[in-house]
């Protein structure tokens, strides 16, 4: 059959030199505006074309060149032509081709609507013949001179910015309320405005035509995009990416300046506005435009400055061509023929996009399952799943399908085989179980020694490990406020008791009797409540034991604050545990009578024998040992309430003995260490398996 006939209104522009060294040219479809980068190869098919015979096409080219092509190359090229649409369609086929292709092209009502949700594009301006009229203007924006005047404005504002950090970070924390974030948002819009001019203003002086500028939106959040196709024309890969970086460049440079204006403008409007500026333009050039992972500016930047054209798509077979040859030891031919140093890197690029999409698109499908209702938030989850993860595996998934036999020929895809069983292996079969968590050791009864309000130290009987008996005075306290009513209680009863004593003398006082007695004992009353309080102020042993933690600084004399501590009263007993709390699904594992091993922390890193005693039941509301809190050290991560440590998970306190004595040096009123438990064997997979099943039966209960 005779070769189809090309496109008369494609144009063949000259392209630059490839990384082998040979030549390339560029096919414009006018038409669509799309660019075909094509190789010498496929420019020498090109040149032939009118001779219609593959054959012959192939026996000149190697008469005439020192490439030896076949006829299937030549096929080959035929057929690249037919897939993009550069050549004629055959009068006969023509109305059936065009229409096959159309159906092709728009697909099932189902995927255009899941296409459009995820992607659509709306121009909004043509600007072309705009950008030329303001190239004048704009051309010295692009002159060495505002260059040098942007970057000395740059390393004026940062160093205002250090100078005055404090109030530049009071600024930002300022900021965080509605009329901020609105402020911020109007800034972002004229930023990004901004950031597509610079494109638009690049291309056009490089020569290239800017059809139109408009919304795309991602997953419905709306994306500024400028149509710069026609920079494919540009021979030089150096005016490619100064396109390409020109967005970036723009809001590098208006960050400069408003940083500039912050640092100098008086305190008003216009100095919120251009910190506002600032910190948006900084924010939304570092942290979305330069990462190269997605096709944001830091992606075409990159593959200009390569000049690696389709980078995400090439180092992306690289990928799946080296992945399959160290599962399976298939001996293809590499996609790209490149130094052993460029395909190392782009395969790891490719490693670290596939990463970072992963993450990326998990955290927008989960964004949007949270931001709709329960039935179409599972809907839409499940679509962004499927669609930018499941169907790029399930693609490589076909490959694999197609070529089951030659998997299973390969030693090396039973040794893959072998290897996969053995992970998943260790991770299905139960393993002994450790818990690890810190924990505290301390004596089974401590007794604390405080001050009941502001005292001074009368006495101090006993020194740090006295030995102390049941009832002994631990320490004597002055409180001249309450030393003056017990003195002024005393004086008022003996005075109410004589008077009740001399009632009887004579008639006139028997009849106050009965009112000199009730006050008498009124004043008993008030007398021995207020000796109960001075009691706490004169604390005894309740137990025998040993006195710890005393203050060495503590003298006689000296003031004392409210609930300030004083000691701590050890009961002799020997008795000592170990306390931790451990969270819901760790806890499940651990059971009175297990094993266990504590580690002191310091230098010496002693350790103890344990055996549990008991796993308490209901959960703990409060963490009453501030020692194992995240934040100090400890494993539980907790928020502070009303000046109480409170879990931010349920946790259940675990009590552990010491199976002997303790050693004498140990002999201290408490310990932190670390803990671990030999508790019930499990897989590895079994906890992450069962809080997804959990979390997915809460989220499907409607």
């Amino acid at each position: 059959m005779p070769l189809p006939t090309l496109r008369e209104e494609l144009s063949l522009l000259p392209g630059p030199a490839l990384a082998d060294g040979q030549p390339s040219w560029t096919l414009h479809d006018p038409v669509r505006n799309l660019f075909f980068r094509i190789d010498w190869p496929t420019f020498e098919v090109l040149q032939r074309w009118p001779l219609d015979d593959p054959e012959a096409m192939a026996s000149d080219i190697a008469q005439q060149t020192t490439l030896q092509l076949t006829a299937d190359d030549v096929l080959a090229v035929a057929q690249f032509l037919q897939q993009n649409q550069l050549v004629q369609p055959r009068v006969a086929q023509s109305p059936r081709q065009m229409a096959d292709r159309l159906a092709q092209m728009q697909g099932s009502p189902l995927k255009w609507l899941l296409h459009h949700y995820l992607f659509f594009r709306i121009p909004l301006w043509r600007p072309d013949a705009w950008l030329g009229r303001w190239q004048g203007v704009a051309g010295a924006l692009y002159s060495r001179t505002f260059l040098w005047l942007t970057l000395g404005a740059l390393l004026l504002g940062l160093t205002q910015v250090l100078r005055r950090w404090d109030v530049f970070t009071a600024s930002l924390v300022d900021t965080f309320n509605w009329e901020g974030l609105a402020s911020y948002g109007v800034a972002l819009i004229c930023v990004k405005f901004l950031h597509e001019l610079g494109h638009a203003f690049t291309a056009k002086r490089m020569g290239c035509r800017v059809p139109t500028m408009g919304l795309a939106f991602l997953v419905m959040w709306p994306v500024a995009y400028t149509d710069t196709n026609e920079t494919w024309r540009l021979t030089s890969h150096r005016q490619r990416l100064l396109v390409a970086a020109a967005g970036i460049l723009t809001e590098l440079g208006v960050a400069a300046w408003a940083t500039l204006a912050w640092g100098f403008l008086p305190e008003g409007g216009l100095k919120s506005a251009a910190f506002v500026l600032a910190t948006t333009s900084w924010v939304a050039t570092l942290a979305i435009n330069a990462s190269p992972f997605m096709r944001f500016d830091g992606y075409f930047i990159l593959s200009d400055w390569l000049d690696w054209p389709n980078l995400h798509e090439r180092s992306f077979a690289l990928a799946r061509w080296h992945l399959r040859r160290v599962l399976f030891g298939w001996s293809d031919a590499p996609p790209e023929h490149v130094t052993v140093q460029r395909q190392r890197a782009l395969i790891a690029f490719a490693w670290a996009t596939w990463v970072y999409r992963l993450v990326l698109f998990l955290g927008i499908a989960l964004l949007v399952y949270h931001h709709f209702f329960k039935a179409l938030g599972v809907v839409l989850f499940a679509v962004e799943i499927i669609w930018f993860v499941w169907w790029p595996i399930a693609r490589e998934l076909r490959v694999w399908a197609a070529r089951w036999p030659e998997i299973r020929a390969q030693r090396r895809s039973r040794w893959t085989a072998t290897a996969l069983a053995l992970l998943l292996g260790l991770t299905v079969v139960p393993w002994p179980g450790r818990v690890t968590a810190s924990a505290m050791l301390h004596p089974t009864e401590v007794w604390p020694v405080f001050a009941p309000s502001g005292a001074r130290i009368e006495a101090l009987p006993f020194g740090e490990g006295a030995q102390v008996r049941a009832g002994d005075t631990l320490v004597q306290l002055y409180v001249p406020d309450l030393a003056l009513r017990r003195q002024a209680l005393q004086s008022r009863l003996e005075q109410v008791r004589w008077q009740a004593a001399s009632s009887a003398f004579d008639a006139e006082t028997r009849t106050r009797l009965l009112v000199h007695e009730n006050a008498l004992q009124a004043t008993q009353a008030e007398l021995a409540s207020l000796d109960t309080e001075w009691r706490h102020y004169h604390p005894t042993a309740p137990f025998a034991g040993h006195l710890r933690d005393l203050d060495p600084d503590l003298h006689v004399g000296q003031w004392l604050q409210r609930q300030e501590r004083i000691a701590l009263l050890v009961r002799d007993d020997g008795r000592w545990l170990v306390e931790t709390w451990l969270e819901e699904d760790v806890v499940q594992r651990v059971h009175a009578g297990d094993d266990a091993l504590f580690l002191a922390d310091g230098p010496a890193h002693a350790s103890l024998r344990l055996r549990v005693l008991a796993v308490d039941t209901d959960a703990t509301r409060v963490l009453p040992r501030p020692e194992l809190a995240a934040h100090l050290g400890g494993h539980v991560l907790t928020r502070e309430t009303a000046g109480q440590l409170v879990p931010e998970r349920a946790i259940y306190r675990v009590t552990l003995e010491p199976e002997g004595p303790l050693p004498a040096h140990w002999v201290q009123m408490g310990w932190r260490g670390r803990v671990t438990i030999h508790a019930d064997w499990s897989a590895p997979a079994s906890r992450y398996l069962q809080q997804a099943l959990a979390v997915l039966w809460r989220e499907m209960s409607f």
